[in-house]
């Protein structure tokens, strides 16, 4: 896992839930099936009403079109982020279009464990409302081990709150992974 990500922002608003993330009619995909998966990508943050996602106009799509891939690797948005259903494919979704961390007032328990136990994105917490400061498209960096979220197109730095043993599971690669590493489940 890299000690620092870095990458552009995409901001969302509050309350963005599962359904918003990957919508229900795209969950017909294979997960065994490259090609398929591709498509997780393609659909990430493809139901977020133009109000809450992108640039204030609201315009702007996660991924670009004719793409299964984000130019936004950093999620910033408000709180209660992954409300909704507890659709395991929501942060895997994100993660197979790019996003390798997001930032977040608060999260969904559910999303939230699905984000850790699967190793796909990195979910911090601030006490910020970082939404509201960053633009869609600045350039972020963050320091995995410093616990700091760096706006570099404005040179100014947070703190986010610490992850604690959760960063260990998601180095591992998700819960099993730690486990078996940890040498608390036998190896198959």
């Amino acid at each position: 896992m890299e000690t620092i990500i870095q990458g552009k922002a995409y901001v969302l608003g509050k309350n963005i839930d599962t359904d918003q993330i990957i919508p229900a009619e795209h969950l017909v995909y294979s997960l065994s099936d490259p090609e398929e998966v591709k498509l997780y990508g393609k659909y990430a943050l493809s139901g977020v009403p133009p109000e809450q996602g992108g640039l204030p106009e609201g315009n702007t799509p996660f991924v670009s079109e004719g793409t299964c891939h984000s130019d936004y690797s950093i999620i910033i948005a408000g709180p209660n982020f992954g409300c909704g259903s507890s659709r395991e494919h929501a942060p895997f979704a994100l993660q197979v279009a790019g996003a390798k961390a997001i930032v977040a007032e608060s999260y969904a328990r559910i999303f939230y464990r699905n984000c850790v136990d699967g190793g796909f994105v990195i979910p911090y917490e601030t006490r910020q409302q970082l939404n509201q400061i960053i633009k869609t498209g600045d350039e972020l960096k963050i320091d995995v081990e410093a616990n700091t979220l760096t706006n570099v197109t404005e040179n100014v730095t947070w703190q986010l709150n610490p992850l604690g043993d959760v960063i260990n599971i998601v180095k591992a690669g998700g819960i099993f992974a730690y486990a078996r590493q940890e040498n608390l489940m036998a190896n198959e």
